[in-house]
């Protein structure tokens, strides 16, 4: 087990963050920062918190331990009026503030960026949404499922003769999230050169498309859509996953013709170099089926770790297709600690990834827990002038 790095030096450490956004997107972004040291301050719902906490498996908020981690919770009816001015004063010693409310609430509740840059005028005001602060699918909702329908994902995903294919995890909300943290250190970086904050429109939409290549340059060139493909390239081959004698997976990618060189030449079909089916990426693309056989007729005569051997002694661009139980025991991502186990009060432990990427000389650090709900309300409060008898009285009132 990896203890907690409580005491852990980091580069963010000075930046706070409001974070009033629930779920996946606004959690992967302020993970970023916290990971590296932000102070991220969860505003949740008094009672309720982040419906990130009721996404359970067993009884445990499993998303919420790894996702939650390095932040803290403080409590807060942002519909009361005194919540509302909690939240502004909070606002007044922030960097950084991110919502995911549909686009318009947070003038709505009286915080609109006018109103932000007004009390701090080098905040920066992160505004996720399905589809942006404009244009007319504005008001829509905003599910990172939809997204990955609209961006032309699932329909890339799949098999031709099956329908298309969502991701099994939240996806677009990830990406979203990657992304957005690289904006706010950008426009941190502005608001030190200038003094000035600004507004970011961080939709999922836009970066779920921008990872899908250049499917637009493609269509214009061919006016056509190319056919879902599997787990095969539609630029490079072979590539695809195979089974093995043993009942697994070796998944393959000779994308480059030194590899299919190599990989032909081990296989004992040296001739397929010099067939015209074979010769080029466009070639093998368009003779899939043919390209494949000699891999497909190997790898399902031989074990995984027969397999394995081979095109690791024969330098192929190969690798098994790991469920997580085997991921977790393959001896590189143990090497280089890739999943670390940390204290957990209700599982005893508990498997996260670690902190990502890794810096030489300025690296991240789990340091805490993910929060209990509320658990930092006092804390935060009192920081900010908030004495013991009036947060009794707001928590009374249910304010906190």
């Amino acid at each position: 087990m990896t203890p907690f790095s409580s005491d852990a030096a980091c580069p963010l450490d000075g930046l706070v963050v409001l974070d009033l956004t629930r779920l996946v997107a606004g959690n992967m972004l302020s993970l970023q920062l916290a990971d590296f040291g932000a102070e991220v301050i969860k505003i949740e719902q008094p009672g309720k918190g982040d419906p990130l906490r009721d996404w359970r498996i067993k009884g445990f908020s499993v998303h919420w331990k790894v996702y939650g981690r390095n932040k803290k919770s403080l409590t807060l009816d942002l519909r009361a009026n005194e919540g509302k001015e909690l939240l502004l004063k909070l606002v007044e010693t922030a960097d950084v503030l991110i919502e995911n409310f549909r686009p318009g609430t947070l003038e709505t509740m009286g915080f609109g960026p006018d109103v932000l840059l007004k009390r701090n005028a080098g905040i920066v005001v992160v505004r996720i949404s399905g589809w942006g602060q404009d244009g007319p699918y504005r008001l829509r909702p905003g599910f990172g499922t939809l997204v990955e329908g609209v961006s032309g994902f699932a329909a890339k995903n799949g098999f031709e003769d099956r329908e298309p294919v969502l991701p099994p995890l939240a996806m677009a909300d990830m990406i979203t999230g990657l992304y957005g943290s690289f904006a706010v250190m950008t426009a941190l970086r502005h608001r030190d050169q200038t003094g000035r904050g600004q507004v970011i429109d961080l939709p999922l939409l836009d970066p779920m498309y921008s990872v899908l290549g250049p499917s637009a340059a493609v269509y214009k060139l061919t006016q056509k859509i190319d056919p879902r493909m599997g787990s095969r390239s539609n630029t490079a081959g072979p590539r695809n996953v195979f089974p093995t004698k043993d009942g697994r997976w070796i998944s393959m990618s000779a994308s480059m013709q030194v590899m299919v060189n190599r990989l032909y030449t081990a296989l004992g079909v040296p001739e397929m170099l010099t067939d015209p089916r074979f010769r080029t990426n466009a070639d093998r693309v368009a003779h899939a089926d043919e390209a494949e056989a000699p891999i497909r007729a190997f790898i399902s005569t031989h074990t995984l770790d027969e397999g394995m051997a081979f095109f690791e002694k024969n330098e192929i661009t190969a690798a098994p297709v790991y469920s997580v139980d085997q991921f977790i025991k393959d001896p590189h991502v143990i090497a280089r600690q890739i999943v670390v186990e940390v204290p957990d009060k209700e599982m005893g432990s508990v498997p996260m990834h670690a902190v990502v990427p890794r810096l030489s000389e300025s690296p991240g650090a789990i340091r805490r827990p993910a929060p209990e709900l509320g658990e930092h309300t006092a804390e935060l409060l009192g920081r900010i002038g908030i004495d013991a008898q009036t947060q009794s009285s707001l928590k009374e009132r249910k304010i906190i």
